[in-house]
């Protein structure tokens, strides 16, 4: 759905932008911590079935080895429409529900999806690190309407990702921090967990396999 749609449906669009640009102010770019004594890493996955509207999140956690720890995940209703640059709406609260069922506490969590790289400084990894305080890190597979300057992603004169090519056969991936967390920071977090084949780091590939488990269990 795109934004002129949303609006005539009766969606409060322009808040929803206020709202953005309010909680992107509170975004911290720092590390609260030195993150190479880091062992709990988490990916979380988001599929949704608009025909069903049921929309699921799986999160997992490795240790400092990439093996999975723990596995969670959640089952709802859609109650928001897809709207492009608000995704947050939509899957936050299924999010959370994944993230408050872990035992593990990751001091880290990978997104699919961008952190401060978004028009009003607020991704789905930023919003979901302001709401449960912890580092997140925002991996995407394309980006769009940022300049593009050799590896770095520039919106209002500020580098918000990189751009890495994880894997010699793939087309590169898209790195913005989230929040808790700098983009060298974020960076080399990345590089630390991307093991060959795959070009996504290990806790994103391996939520995306236990949740189309999930998903397999439930046909």
């Amino acid at each position: 759905m795109l934004e002129k749609e949303a609006i005539e449906k009766g969606i409060d669009i322009e808040s929803f932008k206020a709202e953005q640009e309010k909680l992107a102010k509170s975004i911290s770019l720092e590390d609260p911590f030195n993150f190479e004594n880091a062992t709990r890493f988490a990916g979380i996955d988001i599929q949704a079935d608009p025909e069903k509207k049921e929309i699921i999140a799986a999160i997992v956690i490795l240790d400092e080895n990439l093996e999975a720890v723990e596995e969670k995940y959640v089952q709802d209703r859609i109650h928001f429409p897809y709207i492009p640059g608000f995704r947050a709406y939509r899957e936050l609260p299924v999010m959370i529900q994944a993230f408050n069922k872990l035992q593990e506490i990751p001091d880290v969590i990978f997104v699919l999806g961008h952190g401060i790289a978004h028009s009003r400084g607020l991704g789905i990894a930023s919003h979901l690190g302001l709401i449960i305080d912890k580092p997140t890190i925002g991996i995407a597979k394309n980006i769009l309407h940022e300049e593009e300057k050799e590896n770095d992603i520039i919106i209002k004169n500020k580098v918000v990702a990189k751009k890495l090519k994880t894997h010699k056969a793939s087309n590169p991936i898209f790195i913005s921090p989230g929040n808790n967390i700098s983009l060298d920071t974020a960076i080399k977090v990345t590089q630390r967990c991307v093991r060959e084949p795959h070009k996504l780091p290990e806790p994103l590939v391996k939520a995306k396999r236990y949740l189309d488990k999930i998903r397999k269990e439930f046909k």
